[in-house]
């Protein structure tokens, strides 16, 4: 492939890397990681609400990784409450589990301005083998892309297995009892997932640029290299 087409594909896996960083460095700090709606079973329950009725017990409730909001609604009309994970929820969700997203988090963002840094130089400088040249390249690819495949796992298990919707409706609730009702994956979750693709996609890249995969070598070429060792 001629070097014109190479700075140019170096050049775009760069900007995506940056943008991937940029991208989730501005998710961790919103509150646009899951959104959904709580119910009330206890006030429900003690006027047997049933259809339309049901609505007047149904709030509201989203959240990111350090804080969120939620408007229950027991039949009073809404009731809006602000919470901060640290330290208020710290014994309420899986603590380990929460900030091990966070970490991940923070390890994709470093990798991904890594892998950014390197594909500019390999673009505009001279690559040279090791960690500067394609094995380089996809090692930050595959570890910014892992760290955003176990972020997503993590949180998923979060929310789904450990029901942390459910356990921070309750928080502080003595007399009521929630319910979560439906809930969702937001934006900011979405955008770790596009991020991963991406540094899949610079993967592609660098193999379309003409770069064999790590540790592939071919077989004629270590026959070849055998014949000149016995010319000398």
């Amino acid at each position: 492939m001629p070097a014109q087409q190479k700075k140019l594909i170096f050049c775009t896996a760069g900007v995506l890397s940056f943008a991937c960083a940029l991208g989730t460095a501005a998710a961790i700090g919103t509150q646009l990681w899951v959104r959904g709606t709580i119910l009330c079973t206890t006030g429900a329950l003690l006027v047997n609400a049933t259809g339309p009725e049901l609505h007047k017990f149904i709030g509201e409730i989203q959240y990111g990784l350090f804080s969120g909001q939620r408007v229950r609604q027991c039949g009073l009309g809404g009731r809006p409450f602000q919470f901060s994970f640290f330290p208020d929820l710290l014994k309420t969700i899986p603590a380990s589990i929460h900030v091990s997203v966070i970490v991940f988090c923070t390890v994709l963002i470093v990798f991904a301005l890594v892998g950014a840094g390197f594909f500019m130089f390999n673009a505009f400088g001279s690559p040279y083998e090791t960690l500067h040249g394609p094995v380089g390249l996809y090692l930050w690819s595959f570890i910014a892309c892992s760290c955003g495949c176990l972020i997503m796992i993590l949180f998923s298990s979060e929310v789904k297995i450990h029901h942390l919707s459910e356990k921070i409706a309750n928080f502080k609730e003595g007399t009521f009892t929630f319910k979560t009702h439906s809930e969702q994956f937001a934006n900011s979750f979405w955008t770790i997932l596009v991020c991963s693709l991406v540094h899949f996609l610079n993967a592609l890249l660098i193999r379309f640029a003409g770069f064999e995969f790590p540790f592939s070598k071919s077989k004629d070429s270590g026959t070849i290299t055998g014949a000149v060792d016995l010319m000398y």
